[in-house]
């Protein structure tokens, strides 16, 4: 019987053995192995970008040039870029250039390539078929993209024909269908209505956290503050689905019309 327990015992701690012990350990390899997996990803994906700051012609062939110069296009199909437009545009050249090691260098290189694409529109095809090419099979990345180009197109006062045309356009070249721009568009219009309708005064003051005796410098620097906190990170939106685009644009969106609501009132 002495034999049997022992054996017994023997048995049940091999068993304990691997199943905790083994299992644990192996566990942990594998855990730690996906840390520094995710660490040399983040590395080398970050040295990469870092080569695209080396000269503007680096940059204007990465996804992110294309992407820039579209966003020129978009921005000026209308033939003026809005006051919250070149907000929102600058915001997005600081998103970008703070995953740089140079970044006021590579913000400049943005703004050159933006200064420069926004002067013509009868590229936007090749340009988004280039882009469309360099995405390879990211269809979540298409849709943020082509969200963020319509929500900067949506954001002053809605989408104007000639902005519709240039984002449709786009949509073709990055294989968005009519129907999925179509719905973008129309949950962003739905959201802005509900904003229009229920934006009284004194929600307008509430929104931007400012008191009705507050001067317009005021309000402006508490607008801008806002606009920098919610506005849509591209750079943020790469780990996350397409709805925080969205709700980031109708905040922005909230934002925007109780400055304009404040701003008729001191007029």
């Amino acid at each position: 019987m002495k034999l049997k327990k022992w054996i017994f015992i023997a048995i049940l701690l091999v068993i304990l053995y691997y199943t905790f012990i083994v299992n644990t350990l192996l566990t942990l390899s594998v855990i730690f192995a996906s840390i520094v997996a995710v660490k040399l990803y983040k590395y080398y994906s970050k040295k990469s970008l870092n080569k695209l700051s080396a000269s503007k012609e680096l940059f204007r062939q990465s996804y992110l040039g294309h992407f820039i110069a579209l966003v020129a296009k978009v921005a000026k199909a209308d033939g003026r870029v809005d006051e919250l437009e070149a907000q929102l545009i600058g915001m997005m050249f600081d998103d970008i250039s703070k995953v740089f090691d140079e970044k006021e260098k590579t913000r400049a290189i943005m703004k050159e390539i933006f200064n420069e694409e926004k002067q013509r529109i009868d590229d936007t095809k090749e340009i988004a078929a280039s882009l469309n090419k360099l995405l390879g099979k990211s269809i979540l990345k298409r849709r943020q993209f082509i969200s963020f180009l319509i929500q900067l197109a949506f954001v002053d006062k809605g989408i104007s024909s000639e902005e519709d045309k240039v984002l449709r356009d786009i949509a073709t070249q990055l294989n968005i269908s009519a129907e999925v721009y179509d719905a973008i568009v129309n949950s962003l219009k739905q959201k802005m209505k509900s904003n229009q309708e229920t934006m009284t005064p004194k929600k307008a003051y509430e929104i931007l956290g400012v008191k009705e005796s507050d001067d317009m410098n005021t309000v402006k620097k508490a607008y801008r503050k806002l606009v920098r906190e919610y506005h849509p990170d591209i750079i943020s939106s790469q780990d996350k689905d397409e709805s925080y685009i969205e709700e980031a644009t109708a905040k922005t969106q909230e934002i925007n019309q109780a400055y304009q609501v404040i701003k008729k009132l001191h007029s």
